[in-house]
């Protein structure tokens, strides 16, 4: 008889598919996501770009990777959601019962974040088109950029997950997005570092947001990356590593 441990991934392909019908069937998850940062790309192309001093003329250019970054921040606030309510509902024991893979419904939601998260850039970056922007990126540059988003989106759906097995209220596991969603705003991905307070740019240029966005920008105007995307890896693998340890033993703990 072949052990559960061979159906892992077929196992966590049935929870993935599990996990998107539950958006597909209220696509709110996705709208929601995606209307702050247009709003915000809208608001600051439109009202303030005039006024922010860039270095750059057609500043969406400039917008584009820090709002991409801040509608990742905010989609993985609904693993956070999804996870604490299957934990709340004894979702999670009812599959422990099954003989299936117990880390397959933990892969499930988070596999779904990538997915849906995915969806959610790739709108932004249709209507961030509509506004103007443009790239001279070739194939592996662009290739580059999606690969450093969805790390990004792995770090910190893991960081998600710890919140939502942790937490004791609904409120709870998806308070933890905030400061991240808001993590943005003191980095180099709406203004340059240069024009901030000396306090205030030390912590900025010493944040993981400002080097991946700057690795971004420089892939995608064709523009050598320098450091930056060393650093922009360290800080993903580095959260990703961790939060997945600690998120984990978070989810062993709720099996037992």
């Amino acid at each position: 008889m072949e052990t559960t441990k061979n159906h892992f991934f077929s196992d966590m392909s049935v929870m993935l598919g599990r996990s998107m019908r539950h958006i597909f069937r209220s696509m709110d998850t996705i709208i929601t996501v995606c209307i702050t940062p247009i709003a915000m790309m809208l608001l600051f192309v439109y009202v303030f770009g005039g006024a922010i001093q860039a270095g750059t003329d057609n500043y969406v250019n400039y917008l584009l990777p820090g709002i991409l970054l801040m509608a990742i921040a905010s989609g993985i606030s609904y693993t956070a959601y999804r996870l604490f309510l299957d934990k709340q509902r004894g979702i999670i024991e009812r599959f422990h019962s099954m003989p299936i893979s117990r880390s397959a419904v933990l892969w499930g939601h988070v596999l779904t974040s990538v997915v849906s998260n995915v969806i959610s850039l790739a709108v932004i970056i249709v209507v961030a088109l509509i506004m103007g922007f443009r790239s001279s990126a070739g194939v592996l540059p662009w290739l580059a950029v999606a690969g450093i988003l969805v790390l990004f989106t792995l770090a910190l759906t893991w960081v998600a997950a710890i919140a939502g097995l942790s937490a004791k209220s609904v409120e709870g596991a998806s308070a933890f997005s905030y400061p991240l969603i808001f993590l943005p705003f003191i980095s180099s991905a709406f203004v340059p570092t240069e024009s901030m307070p000396r306090a205030v740019r030390v912590f900025a240029e010493n944040q993981p947001v400002t080097s991946i966005v700057e690795s971004i920008r420089a892939l995608l105007s064709g523009q050598p990356v320098g450091h930056d995307l060393w650093i922009a890896l360290a800080w993903c693998l580095g959260i990703l590593i961790v939060a997945y340890l600690f998120a984990v033993r978070a989810y062993k703990r709720k099996a037992v």
